[in-house]
């Protein structure tokens, strides 16, 4: 189910949103490359760059390559959670909730993009198999189970680091884990040795997260969650607990609940809770709160397929389940098929770049507003070799960054006075607008010395054509 969905529709027709680009490019840069871009700017995406630069020195297969190793990812992950359910609640919870993981909306959405997202999510249903699997492990005085209690540990602090390398927000997963460790029967010894590996995850974090202080202007677009995602995690998180009620009898010390739910509820408050301090809060940081969700649904599907399968179950129950799955999977249909089209994405770098072909002429100058949204130009570069890009000094391979390096104000703002013609590139109205002395320099020379002669919105970016006076 999770190949046939993730294949479904995976390149999307053609279409490449902007951080799907970034990966892209990336990985098409020599190693050495990526290593001094990750210095300047993107180095919590640091591994899965690396990653990908493998998968294309494999195979350079385009958008099929690009988006290939996240199906395969949501693909482990469905496997892992069968796994999971059936160690915590039996074979048919395992199964169900391993069937519900792939439908999810944001499953299929990050099942589909170029990003470390669907990667980390297998690494963590991994990862809370190997978990359980250390908790329920029989004691004994023997030296061959005290060593596979120590490879197990092992095992899961490897997995469980590897993700958090990905990105490091996944160690909210490990806090997560820890409740699970000291909210359930576990023994002292456990206890301890889940506090040994979890210390051994967060030093082999702590040089990327101390890198990564040095870039954080890179989540300064991040703002606080707005009502309708509050919402929606508080009426997630109170299905959750809804659907916990309703659990089988959990197989081991470790019960269904006791995983599932702080998954589910965890990363995401944490993350939220920031939010008056520094808003971090995006959806796809805690996309592996997803695997608390499906285990609780799948074991109450469980639930339900043993009452309606019971010998004095009637037909009208029957059929009012039947009924009500068509109902769920149709609801999902609409959904599944708009995520697969080219506006499902904030934005759609391939189109901004024919966009700005069709409306250019050869020798007009070029503008990016902010400077940022020259990552636009990585899915299409071709498409601006007869632009003069009036701010750009050093292209993004040459600075070893992703938007490339500016000339300084004085320079723009001469570049821009010797041009009769400018294509701007910026972002759409009531966006806010940088107050770096570069981004000013760019909106008072075109206010002041040109007029706009046309604009064409495409997805999140705003295409204008400003002119001197009497050329547009």
């Amino acid at each position: 189910m999770a190949l046939l969905v993730g294949l479904w529709g995976i390149r999307r027709q053609g279409t490449l949103w902007g951080d799907e680009a970034v990966t892209y490019a990336m990985s098409h840069r020599s190693v050495p490359q990526i290593w001094h871009t990750l210095g300047h700017v993107d180095v919590v995406h640091g591994l899965y760059y690396l990653i990908m630069r493998g998968v294309f020195g494999l195979w350079d297969g385009g958008l099929v390559a690009l988006r290939l190793p996240s199906v395969l990812a949501v693909a482990a992950a469905a496997v892992g959670i069968v796994r999971l359910g059936q160690r915590l609640g039996g074979t048919w919870t395992g199964l169900l909730a391993g069937l519900v993981l792939p439908l999810l909306p944001p499953v299929q959405r990050y099942a589909q993009e170029g990003r470390s997202y669907a990667l980390i999510c297998a690494l963590i249903t991994w990862a809370s198999c190997l978990l359980v699997s250390n908790l329920s492990r029989p004691k004994g005085p023997d030296g061959g189970r005290a060593r596979g209690r120590t490879r197990g540990w092992v095992t899961y602090g490897v997995v469980i680091l590897t993700a958090c390398l990905l990105h490091e927000f996944a160690v909210l997963i490990l806090l997560a884990h820890g409740v699970t460790v000291f909210g359930t029967r576990s023994t002292r010894p456990m206890r301890r040795a889940w506090g040994i590996t979890a210390a051994g995850v967060l030093t082999g974090l702590l040089p990327l997260a101390v890198l990564s202080t040095t870039q954080s202007a890179q989540v300064d677009w991040i703002g606080p969650p707005d009502a309708g995602e509050v919402l929606g995690f508080v009426v997630t998180a109170l299905l959750g607990i809804v659907l916990a009620r309703f659990t089988g009898r959990s197989r081991g010390p470790v019960t269904l609940p006791a995983l599932a739910l702080p998954l589910l509820i965890l990363p995401t408050t944490l993350l939220m809770l920031t939010s008056p301090l520094r808003p971090l809060y995006v959806d796809r940081y805690v996309l592996a709160s997803a695997i608390g969700f499906v285990l609780l649904a799948g074991s109450a599907l469980d639930r339900v397929r043993l009452r309606v399968t019971a010998h004095d179950a009637g037909t009208k129950r029957r059929v009012t389940c039947a009924v009500a799955l068509i109902a769920v999977l149709a609801a999902l249909v609409p959904v599944s098929a708009a995520l697969r089209k080219p506006g499902s994405r904030q934005n759609d770098a391939v189109a901004i770049a024919r966009a700005v072909q069709d409306i250019a002429e050869p020798g007009d100058g070029l503008l990016f507003m902010p400077s940022r949204r020259r990552v636009w130009t990585l899915a299409r570069p071709d498409s601006f070799v007869a632009l003069s890009d009036l701010a750009l000094e050093r292209t993004p391979v040459a600075s070893n960054t992703l938007f490339g390096r500016e000339l300084s104000p004085e320079r723009i703002r001469e570049r821009i006075l010797t041009s009769t013609r400018v294509i701007a590139v910026r972002d759409l109205e009531g966006q806010p607008l940088d107050a770096n002395t570069r981004e000013v320099v760019k909106r008072a020379t075109l206010d002041a010395y040109f007029e706009e002669c046309a604009s064409r919105t495409v997805t999140q970016a705003r295409i204008t054509v400003y002119a001197r006076p009497g050329h547009c």
